[in-house]
């Protein structure tokens, strides 16, 4: 009997800290709206460069995952450094 309680105490022990963990997660806000190839330069090569993925999600109303794919190249391949102005705004011709 003894070793049943000692079990359940260390299932509540493990509960306990697990809620906490999951609790202090903060991911970041949710997308808003898709993310386009004008938020992409601005998150890779503009303003947004060196803002981390987290401020730079809240800024532009987009998801951390979003952020972390485009500066990851996995999503926007083909957006290049100069290309667009630092704000995301096409070059004028």
């Amino acid at each position: 009997m003894d070793d049943i309680e000692e079990l359940r105490s260390l299932i509540d022990a493990l509960n306990e800290r697990v809620s906490a963990l999951e609790a202090g997660k903060t991911r970041g806000p949710k997308a808003e709206r898709p993310m386009t190839e004008a938020d992409a330069y601005r998150v890779k090569f503009g303003d947004l460069k060196g803002v981390n993925h987290k401020e730079a999600a809240k800024v532009l109303g987009l998801s951390y995952g979003q952020i972390f794919s485009c500066r990851g190249s996995y999503t926007f391949k083909g957006v290049k450094d100069k290309t667009r102005n630092d704000d995301g705004t096409e070059i004028a011709k």
